[in-house]
Parts: structure tokens; C-alpha cells; sequence
């Protein structure tokens, strides 16, 4: 995708369904996509595969795959100390729920 900084959006392309999408992008976004870009100056990719060296990463003609990014996501949650909490509903609790409220 592209990014355009002036309007603070990005610009998806063949996203979720071969769509194209403009997505809004934070200035927080925005400031944390700089700072990595600083870090591996690929002209062509924001998120190169990152494999060796900062000059290979440079040099770098792929993206990230799925397992990097998803390495990258379990990092910053650790050092942010998120704990994983979710809450677990059987469907027909739910169902139920609703079903004693409509009548």
C-alpha cells in the first residue's frame, strides 16, 4: 500500500477480498512508521523480511511474512506486559439471553 502522510491515510491494495481500501492512519501510527523506516531505509518496503543484517534488510525484495509479523505482535505485547484476557460465552447462553429478553 501506499501511505499518504498529508491526508493520514494508507492505501491497501488487494486487502481482505482483493479489495482496495483507504484506511485512516493516526499521527501515533504515523510517527511509529517513521521511526521504522529510519531504522532499515528499504526504499521499497516498510516491512521488508528481516533476515541478517541491517544492509540485507536494505536490500530486502519481500515483505515480512505472516509468522514475522505475528513475532513482531508477541514482542511488543511482552514488553508492553499485556496479559492475554478474554472472556469465554457458550452460544447458547447467549442465545438464551436473548431470546428471555425479546418475550
Amino acid at each position: 500500500g501506499d501511505i499518504d502522510a498529508n491526508r493520514k491515510r494508507v492505501h491497501i491494495r488487494r486487502g481482505k477480498g482483493h479489495k482496495d481500501r483507504l484506511v485512516p492512519l493516526p499521527d501515533i501510527a504515523l510517527l511509529g512508521l517513521r521511526e521504522l523506516w529510519t531504522r532499515h531505509k528499504n526504499p521499497k518496503l516498510l516491512f521488508p523480511k528481516a533476515s541478517g543484517s541491517f544492509e540485507t534488510i536494505q536490500k530486502a525484495t519481500t515483505h515480512m511474512d505472516r509468522g514475522g509479523a505475528q513475532k513482531a505482535m508477541k514482542t511488543v505485547v511482552d514488553e508492553c506486559g499485556i496479559k492475554k484476557k478474554s472472556l469465554c460465552i457458550p452460544c447458547a447462553t447467549v442465545s438464551q439471553h436473548i431470546c428471555l429478553n425479546a418475550a
